[in-house]
């Protein structure tokens, strides 16, 4: 039964709609993969199923109450969002901006109880920053600083997780890391994990179903290989594209088809 629903959501910044007429759930147990080109609705997407931009048009459901008929503490303690790193300009340490993922469970000002701190611990080891926890996250390179946002939003304890291009910054260590992570939230906690994505190969192999958007619509939704097909994703990216299998776990392998002699010619 999905925890998390859009039905017919419509999405606009003044007059252009980025998100048009988009009905979608996201089920407790897996992975859902958001994925499509640039600026095709993904992250504005996200931030209307967090709370956080509403809709011209249409409903968001969590747990089949209405999102913006339910008070923003209690959506909180359900639901976490953890957006692109910017950079942060606060000169926190990092073990202090993790814990703010606790403040819908104890309020703003009330001190960290014991259950507090074991949460903040835990995220803290999930994403590996241990290490760091002293340091302040100003002086942090931007995978730290990723890593950093995505403690926070682990400390909340979500039954429902929303990451928007949390590899971005990460090398593969940590991008495999930080996927294996949500995937392991999703398989053996349960959890609802909603994630965008710009390496479909990465989707592939880590989401259960993949949602992909072209120019505000939904064009597909299934699983990696019903979706990631030669026809659907050449269509959609507007460049030839080959899928092959992984040899070792079977889901699709996406590749450009280019031609290289062409592409690394020069005549001087």
């Amino acid at each position: 039964m999905a925890i998390l629903e859009m039905h017919d959501i419509t999405c606009a910044y003044g007059e252009s709609a980025i998100v048009s007429q988009l009905s979608l759930e996201a089920n407790p147990g897996e992975v859902l993969g958001l994925i499509g080109p640039n600026g095709v609705g993904k992250s504005t997407l996200l931030r209307t199923m967090a709370r956080l931009m509403r809709p011209t048009h249409g409903k968001v459901l969590l747990a089949d109450g209405d999102l913006w008929n339910t008070p923003p503490r209690e959506v909180a303690r359900k639901l976490a969002f953890a957006p692109q790193a910017n950079g942060e300009h606060w000169p926190a340490t990092v073990e202090q901006i993790v814990a703010l993922g606790r403040a819908p469970h104890r309020g703003w000002f009330l001190p960290m109880t014991d259950q507090d701190n074991v949460a903040a611990e835990r995220a803290l080891d999930m994403v590996g920053l241990r290490h760091l926890r002293t340091r302040v996250a100003t002086e942090l390179s931007g995978g730290e600083q990723q890593r950093v946002v995505l403690g926070r939003v682990l400390a909340q304890e979500p039954t429902v997780l929303l990451l928007d291009e949390p590899t971005s910054h990460l090398d593969l260590k940590y991008q495999t890391d930080i996927l294996g992570l949500a995937r392991r939230l999703a398989h053996r906690d349960n959890l609802t994990v909603v994630v965008s994505l710009h390496d479909l190969n990465m989707a592939a192999i880590y989401a259960d179903r993949l949602a992909l958007l072209s120019k505000g619509h939904l064009v597909a939704l299934g699983t990696p290989s019903e979706v990631l097909t030669s026809e659907i994703l050449s269509e959609v990216y507007g460049v030839p594209i080959i899928v092959m299998q992984h040899p070792l776990w079977g889901t699709p392998l996406v590749m450009p088809d280019v031609d290289l002699t062409e592409a690394g010619s020069s005549d001087e």
